[in-house]
């Protein structure tokens, strides 16, 4: 589309209304229509002409559900999405006691070729606009009528390749006058392009940041992630702290735990080395076993005496929830079984 309304600001859907001859105020209700109302088909504007309608249409971002898997564990669901070029892209719906949260993606595909990852293979094929960004999470709240109360970009592909479009929807799905979410409730996870990392810290969000480390030293680091070889972790622990001083906000480690990979004692210590002092809060993510890939899951003892060595050394870890583990859980998996 020349034109997509939906990734628009306010100012410039009032610039867009004005161009077609429209009343100024035609763009609030079209902006409330859009992102308070989650509306992704123009006919169900009710207070809007038809042919006002007939081209909103054309300029809207259209997100077709194709199907989900649904957990019998916890009821997470996985969407499989169509953009309207055909790309294929997935979402996670997670309930949590502290409210529902979805998991977006930022791409179709992902070019970082991470070795354990499902969503790597195939490479990446663009990025998603604002508007597919926020369709996605449209999609699932009017598929399950419930609100959406956190949101985590760590699907498919890497946020901070997309940096402007991801920023764009920063600010959409937290405007006051659209969902209105809370900036506090976003959290943007990155395997660590540096000087976007930076470059997000100057922007002074207050968004959580998650970095995907995965190893404690660079030997191992590129052999599971190719972004090492382009940054060291110690320039990336270096923009990640350079993050919390500019904007207060803790950072996430994210660290993927494979059996005889990266789960030692050895490497609990190291990490715990690496990270003494810095205030980071490690998330423990024993790995979804991808068909693709050779990698297997940690066994429960290898987690439990992992996170038993960084709370010795006073590191804050948790280890995360299994969420969706018997519906193809990794990313990637679903999108996969479509061809894509």
């Amino acid at each position: 589309m020349a034109v997509e309304i939906t990734s628009m600001y306010m100012e410039q859907l009032t610039e867009y209304c004005k161009e077609a001859g429209w009343p100024g105020f035609r763009a609030k209700q079209i902006y409330e229509w859009l992102h308070k109302k989650h509306v992704m088909d123009a006919d169900k504007m009710t207070n809007i002409s038809k042919d006002m309608r007939k081209r909103l249409e054309q300029d809207m971002v259209k997100v077709q559900y194709v199907t989900h898997q649904e957990s019998k564990q916890d009821g997470t669901r996985k969407y499989l999405l169509r953009m309207q070029d055909g790309q294929m892209i997935e979402t996670v719906f997670m309930r949590y006691n502290h409210g529902n949260s979805v998991c977006i993606s930022s791409q179709a595909g992902c070019a970082m070729g991470c070795s354990f990852c499902a969503s790597t293979i195939g490479g990446c094929i663009r990025n998603l606009t604002a508007g597919e960004m926020l369709g996605q999470i449209y999609t699932v709240i009017n598929d399950t009528g419930e609100d959406i109360s956190n949101i985590v970009v760590m699907g498919t592909g890497e946020p901070l390749q997309n940096y402007d479009n991801l920023l764009r929807f920063i600010h959409i799905i937290t405007s006051k006058e659209g969902y209105d979410l809370s900036i506090r409730n976003i959290t943007v996870s990155s395997c660590g392009i540096v000087p976007n990392i930076r470059r997000l810290a100057d922007e002074g969000l207050g968004i959580t940041f998650a970095l995907s480390l995965h190893a404690p030293t660079d030997k191992l680091r590129k052999t599971i992630m190719p972004i090492a070889n382009k940054y060291s972790i110690e320039e990336t622990l270096a923009a990640t702290d350079y993050y919390f001083e500019r904007t207060g906000r803790r950072i996430t480690i994210e660290y993927s735990l494979m059996e005889g990979v990266n789960d030692s004692p050895e490497m609990a210590e190291l990490l715990s080395r690496l990270l003494e002092g810095r205030g980071y809060h490690v998330n423990l993510i024993p790995v979804n076993p991808v068909e693709e890939r050779e990698y297997k899951r940690s066994n429960r003892k290898n987690v439990g005496d992992f996170q038993k060595i960084l709370e010795k050394n006073r590191i804050n870890v948790t280890i995360r929830k299994g969420m969706g583990s018997d519906i193809d859980a990794a990313c990637g998996q679903l999108r996969r079984k479509y061809g894509v």
